[in-house]
């Protein structure tokens, strides 16, 4: 078995520990001031909102996150593709719960950036009823130039 093989079987499964995030009307009105959004309706929050208190309640820091891949912020870690799912629209003052962890991770060869791994993970936003409100699925690309990642 090759070592990216290795690392894939142990990174893909991975679930984190989870936690919760709540967005109050002071940092809903931050948000969308600084985003310049639209009017919303009353204690609405903006779609961004699921990426933000996906990454906010996942229970662990992204330093941690790209470790689980052997990467770290000296490796260039980049964001990849981002995927959001809105079933209901989030609110303020709601404790959402959030679950998940890493789907997959692949290597890929590109003839201008080399070698790269992508991992991706999936979060589901959980309202307090139990309901999936959202879910934020995001792919993290680790550039392996160095180390034994990059053979």
């Amino acid at each position: 078995m090759s070592e990216f093989e290795q690392l894939r079987e142990r990174v893909v499964g991975v679930q984190f520990p989870g936690g919760t995030f709540v967005v109050e009307e002071y940092e809903r009105w931050l948000s969308h001031d600084a985003m310049q959004s639209p009017a919303l309706p009353d204690s609405v929050l903006h779609p961004v909102w699921i990426l933000l208190g996906a990454l906010r309640g996942m229970g662990m820091t992204i330093d941690e996150l790209t470790a689980i891949a052997d990467a770290g912020a000296h490796d260039g870690t980049m964001f990849g593709e981002t995927e959001l799912e809105q079933h209901r629209p989030l609110r303020t003052s709601v404790e959402y719960t959030v679950r998940g962890g890493v789907t997959d991770l692949v290597r890929k060869q590109s003839q201008r950036a080399g070698r790269m791994d992508l991992m991706t993970f999936r979060l589901e936003l959980v309202e307090p009823s139990g309901e999936v409100a959202a879910v934020s699925q995001q792919t993290f690309i680790f550039p392996r130039r160095h180390g034994i990642h990059a053979q």
